[in-house]
């Protein structure tokens, strides 16, 4: 059984992070497998070297296979500098309709944490990533744009000062159900007990506000055998997964002084952004937080850092992230053997405090190795 795998390299540190990422998730499957089974790996331009060898940052041709494609992964991308394009991470979610983009987080022993338990953080972050102040549609102060749509919203009685930049937030029920969807349905595939909505619906009630009402109605349709609010809970209910909702600035604190009580998140684009980076921060960072972005039809996995230019060549990268997307992979492709091979060498290679520069200022005592002799290191502990 052989299963294609679209890449992108990345900019920056991309190439390096990649080339030892790679072999350690292909060692997994063929340890766990033999020649059963295989991941075929095709490359795709994006970016800085589809820049130098194109003439564009993000081609037609990579689009179109995308679009027919199943499985992809990519390292990180920087933000084209000048005109065009404003960020080929939104732009490739957009174009694609990659609506759910999925992070989970759990600690590893042995990092020093700067929480003092960090091994409660056992969540995974649903975020929407279509819509909300990521669909990018914003004006600069001063363009005719701008002035124009705000003598629009002049003449519905709103008031904005005639200098500012201007910004719309759009959010839609089916972006909204379809995301809080997919939560529930890992929550119950998962035996999770709660799904938690994340909003700021007190002051967005019209936006975030309808992501909660949306997500409630939604649940009560599709979800009723399965699912029951906090309320119903407190009445004696005995359905397998609660849905609760939180202020989006509250739950920065829960997921601080009381991370048990919480395991699925859902949550809209900008909110979902910050959460999952705070997160990653409590468990040791982006280094090793993996993450996926999801169409109907696609999973494409992507480093959560970016391209950290200040050491791109120098060999100091943590490749953590893509192998860890590299096990979320062969998870969502049902290869649990190979995945758990991949976490297993993960804790081996921390438990043993060998470890690559952002992790070793986490770990008293450590060894610190570079990216290419990291991802060796994870090989040999498979």
């Amino acid at each position: 059984m052989n299963k294609t795998v679209h890449y992108i390299i990345g900019d920056g540190i991309g190439p390096e992070v990649f080339a030892a990422a790679r072999p350690v998730i292909d060692a997994a499957v063929a340890k766990a497998y033999g020649d059963s089974r295989k991941l075929e790996w095709k490359e795709l331009l994006a970016g800085e070297k589809a820049f130098k060898e194109t003439g564009n940052y993000l081609p037609q041709e990579t689009l179109d296979t995308l679009a027919k494609a199943e499985l992809a992964m990519k390292g990180p991308l920087g933000t084209p500098v000048g005109g065009g394009i404003r960020s080929l991470n939104v732009t490739m979610r957009q174009v694609l309709d990659l609506y759910a983009c999925i992070r989970p987080i759990k600690y590893f022993k042995g990092i020093e944490s700067p929480v003092k338990r960090p091994d409660l953080v056992d969540m995974i972050v649903f975020r929407e990533n279509t819509e909300d102040v990521y669909a990018g549609i914003e004006w600069a102060s001063g363009t005719p744009e701008a002035k124009r749509l705000i003598e629009f919203l002049a003449s519905l009685g709103k008031n904005v000062d005639e200098t500012a930049g201007v910004g719309i937030k759009p959010m839609t029920p089916k972006g909204s159900k379809r995301l809080i969807k997919k939560a529930i349905e890992h929550a119950i595939a998962q035996k999770k007990s709660s799904v938690t909505m994340v909003h700021k619906g007190n002051i967005m009630k019209f936006t975030e506000g309808a992501f909660r009402a949306w997500g409630y109605e939604m649940a009560a349709e599709e979800f009723a055998a399965e699912v029951m609010t906090e309320q119903q809970a407190k009445e004696g209910g005995t359905k397998p997964v609660i849905l609760k909702d939180r202020i989006a600035d509250a739950m920065f604190q829960e997921v601080l002084i009381r991370p048990e009580q919480y395991s699925v998140i859902a949550t809209t684009n900008l909110n979902g952004d910050y959460l999952s980076d705070a997160l990653a921060a409590q468990v040791g960072g982006l280094g090793l937080a993996p993450g996926v972005n999801m169409s109907a039809s696609l999973a494409f996995y992507e480093a959560t850092h970016g391209t950290a230019p200040t050491i791109a060549g120098m060999d100091k990268a943590n490749p953590g992230s893509l192998v860890l997307c590299g096990a979320m992979m062969l998870e969502h492709l049902g290869w649990f053997e190979a995945a758990k091979s991949i976490h297993d060498a993960m804790d081996a290679a921390i438990s043993a405090k060998t470890v690559t520069v952002d992790l070793a200022g986490q770990i008293p005592g450590s060894t610190t190795v570079g990216c290419t002799a990291f991802g060796e290191l994870l090989q040999k502990n498979l």
